[in-house]
């Protein structure tokens, strides 16, 4: 099986090529993106500063014409800053930025887009979708369907599942929303509890000492994360549990993804796709675009697919740092 995201960066070339003007002219062509992503301040960031990196160094080796300038931001206002810098100092006229907040960037997004640059927004949505051309995201439904998918046929549809969230947002919000929905199909699963883990693996580690202290039958548990899935296992491992079979974490980070490959862990056995990956894929197709003359579909999902060891050398970058 070929990987997801690399069928989405081949779709996105071939919509910008139906876009295009002419060959010749997108030869001529001068294009400089703007890219803005928060600092690699955990895992996850982590791979989405050094995606960006591989965006930058790929596409300026095979167009000529493309200018990448990435710039990384500890905070929201730092990163409204360097937006104003990109606009006035390195005169960008195209900008892909993940959002530090989506509320505190709504505003100077939208003025950096009133400047007349295309505006291609990730993952973190605005508040105000006018203020974007295009918006690329990972798909946070699928997060939560498929791991209760999953869940369900390994327990028979029947046992006890306890659930690690991530923090307070719409993201988690439409996960958790998404895995119950399914669970309400299977009525003799049931969920004991639901707390916040913060995708944290120390807060998780908590959370799961909690859940193994009040509960004395666990079948499996939904970490929603896979840093929070390390912090989970940790807490099993000491207490001795046997009874769990199933921890099921998120976001393919490579050592859960290696850990499947090996069959190293019988707790880890499959995973859902979420990966930092989608700013290169962002990147990617907004530059392809607009060399080309054109621009991106208002929206585009970027699949979350379920990871097996049938397909996980497909999400295995071991050159990543998530």
């Amino acid at each position: 099986m070929k990987s997801v995201f690399r069928k989405i960066a081949v779709g996105a070339s071939a919509v910008a090529a139906l876009l295009m003007s002419s060959g010749a002219a997108a030869q001529d062509k001068k294009v400089h993106v703007g890219v803005a992503i928060p600092a690699a301040t955990h895992g996850f960031t982590g791979g989405i500063v050094w995606w960006a990196n591989q965006a930058k160094k790929e596409l300026e080796k095979a167009n000529p014409g493309l200018k990448v300038t990435v710039r990384t931001a500890a905070n929201a206002p730092e990163q409204a800053n360097q937006l104003q810098d990109l606009l006035t100092v390195n005169k960008i006229d195209t900008l892909v930025i993940f959002p530090f907040e989506s509320a505190a960037l709504t505003k100077p997004v939208a003025q950096v887009k009133g400047k007349g640059v295309y505006v291609t927004v990730v993952d973190r949505g605005l508040t105000d979708t006018s203020a974007q051309d295009a918006y690329v995201a990972g798909d946070n439904t699928a997060f939560g369907k498929l791991p209760a998918e999953y869940l369900a046929k390994r327990l028979n549809g029947k046992g006890n599942i306890v659930v690690l969230r991530g923090i307070p947002t719409t993201i988690d919000n439409e996960r958790m929303d998404a895995f119950n929905a399914v669970l309400k199909n299977h009525p003799d699963i049931k969920v004991l509890d639901a707390k916040y883990g913060n995708w944290n693996r120390d807060d998780a580690f908590k959370v799961m000492q909690d859940y193994l202290t009040r509960f004395k039958q666990i079948d499996a548990v939904w970490a929603a994360d896979d840093d929070m899935a390390v912090g989970v296992l940790k807490a099993i491992s000491q207490a001795k549990r046997t009874d769990i079979k199933e921890v099921f974490g998120g976001a393919g980070a490579k050592g859960m993804v290696k850990t499947i490959i090996d069959g190293s862990n019988p707790l880890i056995q499959a995973d859902v796709s979420y990966s930092p990956k989608f700013i290169y894929d962002a990147i990617k197709m907004t530059a392809e675009a607009r060399l080309k003359g054109g621009k991106l579909p208002a929206t585009t999902i970027v699949p979350s697919v379920l990871i097996t060891k049938e397909n996980a050398k497909d999400f295995y970058f071991p050159d990543s740092p998530f």
